[in-house]
């Protein structure tokens, strides 16, 4: 009867054993090799995440490298492996998870060998999440001050023009964001608060791609209050650093209409933006 009980239970195990390799099998992200607890050396760990990322298995690639992290804490080891989780993390699309272990690693290791690629990473990963300018910008700015970190602190890196490119874009972003609210209060005859989100891109973010409405925005807004002395600066300052564009044609036909024409004023605070426009800072 023992024996009788001993062969059914191998039976079952055997049984089990089967399905759950069958199960492992049909699922390109599970590691059949190893299911449970991690208990190789962390140079073992490591390579089978490597293998795994490579068969594009990115989950149980990203498992190996946590459980080196984790298991190993504040090794050589668990250094790398804490750049391969943020970087198989981020490649997975999985940003929120890859700033998560990226600021992880630069608060553990901010000076070691891979830490200008970690807080690319970073940056890169805020930048993915960017979304149109109808929307909620705050993604922009976290990428700004990720990515300026990587020109800041580490200048000689090779991610440093990246950085920079995606600095420029997010501050086209947030500059749309300004001009599409901007526009709506313009739409509406709201003309102070129009100028408010104008005056906003002019002078935080005086070399994007929307100043040069912005000013134009301006000539209208101002015309719209009866303030012509601001417009005819805004027009000014819109005819110098950008004479073929059709923004000031309109701008300048619009003054026109009115009996004026641009006119510098250097007591405006246009005129002392326009100092940013043209020096480029």
């Amino acid at each position: 009867m023992k024996n009788t009980a001993r062969l059914l239970l191998v039976s079952m195990l055997l049984a089990g054993t089967g399905t759950l390799m069958a199960s492992c099998q049909s699922d390109p992200d599970m590691d059949i090799t190893k299911i449970g607890v991690e208990t190789d050396p962390p140079d073992v760990l490591y390579n089978q995440g490597l293998a795994n990322f490579k068969a594009g298995n990115t989950t149980e690639a990203i498992r190996k490298f946590d459980a080196i992290d984790r298991e190993h804490p504040f090794t050589d080891w668990a250094r790398k492996a804490l750049v391969m989780s943020t970087f198989v993390k981020y490649r997975q699309g999985d940003f929120q998870e890859a700033i998560n272990s990226g600021n992880r690693y630069m608060n553990q290791y901010p000076n070691t060998e891979d830490s200008a690629y970690v807080q690319y990473l970073i940056g890169l990963s805020y930048s993915k999440q960017i979304p149109d300018v109808t929307q909620d910008q705050r993604a922009s700015a976290r990428t700004i001050d990720a990515m300026q970190k990587v020109v800041d602190n580490y200048p000689k890196s090779e991610y440093v023009e990246d950085a920079q490119a995606k600095i420029r874009f997010a501050r086209d972003q947030l500059a749309g964001k300004e001009m599409q609210v901007g526009r709506y209060y313009l739409e509406r005859k709201e003309y102070l608060a129009s100028i408010q989100r104008f005056r906003v891109v002019v002078e935080r973010y005086p070399n994007t791609n929307q100043v040069e409405e912005a000013l134009a925005r301006l000539v209208e807004a101002y015309m719209g209050l009866g303030i012509v002395q601001e417009a005819q600066a805004a027009a000014a300052v819109l005819g110098t650093n950008y004479p073929d564009s059709q923004w000031y044609a309109d701008s300048y036909k619009l003054l026109k209409s009115g009996g004026l024409e641009p006119r510098e004023n250097q007591g405006s605070w246009i005129t002392r933006a326009a100092k940013k426009i043209v020096l480029g800072q």
